[in-house]
C-alpha cells in the first residue's frame, strides 16, 4: 500500500480566474486536473493550495480549486487587512486555513500587519500565517513571529546564512515546509535533520508544483531525500502527521 502524503505546498494556476504579472511574470496553466494528474504516483491523500504573488487577493481560483480537489485539501490565501469577519468565516467553511505573506514575492498584505492580522484571524477562525521569506530576514522578524499564536515558513527558509534563526525558530514552534528543494543554496538532508532534531512536529513536506521560478522543479526523488535524512517515524511525521494535524483537516 502507498503511504499516505500530505502535500503542504502546491498552487493551482486557473487563467479562468484573474492573474496579475509579478515583475512581468506570469505563470503557465496548472490546472487543479493538471496537479491530480502530477501526484497520482505519489500516493498524495490531502494537501494545501497556496495562493501565489500572481493571484494576489483574489479568492475566485482558490474556492474552485477546493471545491474540485475535495474535503482533504484547503487553502492559504492572501487577503486584506480590511477584510470583514463574515468573509473570513466564508472562507473558512470552504476550507482555508492560513493567510500567506509573501515577503519574498509580493502579493499579500504587507508584514506590518502580520501581527494584527495573526491574531485575528486565528481568534475569529483558528488560522495560522504562512511566510515566504529568506531566512536572512528571519533574525529582525522572529521577535514577532515567536509570539504568533500559529505560523509556518515556506521552502526551508531558501538561505543558509538564515539556518541558525530557522532553528531557533522551529524550537520555539514554527512549522517549517519542506519544500522548494530546488530554490535553496544549501545542502537539505542536515539541514532536514537539524529542524527534526530541533521540534518532532516542525517539518511538512510539499511538492511545491508546479515550481514556478524554481531552478530546479520538483522531483519525485525529492521524497526519498526526506526518508534519507529521516528515519521511519520522523518520516511519517514529515509527509503526512504533522501537516494534517497543523492544517486541521
Amino acid at each position: 500500500m502507498t503511504r499516505p502524503i500530505f502535500d503542504a505546498h502546491c498552487h493551482i494556476i486557473d487563467p479562468r480566474f484573474p492573474l496579475v504579472a509579478n515583475n512581468g511574470y506570469l505563470p503557465d496553466p496548472f490546472s487543479a486536473a493538471d496537479y491530480l494528474a502530477s501526484v497520482e504516483p505519489l500516493g498524495i491523500q490531502g494537501g494545501a493550495v497556496v495562493s501565489g504573488s500572481f493571484q494576489a487577493l483574489d479568492q475566485s481560483y482558490l474556492l474552485a480549486a477546493l471545491q474540485y480537489l475535495g474535503p482533504t485539501f484547503v487553502g492559504v490565501t492572501q487577503v486584506p487587512a480590511e477584510i470583514g469577519d463574515t468573509e473570513l468565516l466564508q472562507l473558512d467553511a470552504a476550507g482555508v486555513r492560513a493567510v500567506r505573506f509573501n515577503l519574498k514575492r509580493g502579493g499579500s498584505e504587507h508584514i506590518e500587519q502580520l501581527e494584527r492580522m495573526a491574531a485575528r484571524v486565528y481568534e475569529l477562525a483558528g488560522w495560522h500565517v504562512e511566510l515566504y521569506v529568506d531566512a536572512r530576514e528571519l533574525a529582525d522578524l522572529a521577535p514577532v513571529l515567536r509570539h504568533l499564536p500559529a505560523a509556518s515558513i515556506d521552502h526551508l527558509g531558501l538561505s543558509r546564512d538564515g539556518l541558525p534563526e530557522l532553528l531557533r525558530l522551529a524550537e520555539a514552534g514554527v512549522r517549517i515546509k519542506a519544500c522548494g528543494f530546488g530554490r535553496v543554496d544549501f545542502d537539505v538532508v542536515p539541514a532536514l535533520r537539524d529542524i527534526e532534531a530541533a521540534n518532532p512536529h516542525a517539518l511538512m513536506f510539499g511538492t511545491d508544483l508546479p515550481s514556478t521560478r524554481a531552478p530546479r522543479p520538483f522531483a519525485a526523488s525529492d521524497i526519498e531525500l526526506i526518508g534519507e535524512a529521516l528515519g521511519a517515524e520522523a518520516l511519517e511525521r514529515a509527509l503526512w502527521r504533522n501537516a494534517w494535524a497543523f492544517y486541521r483537516c
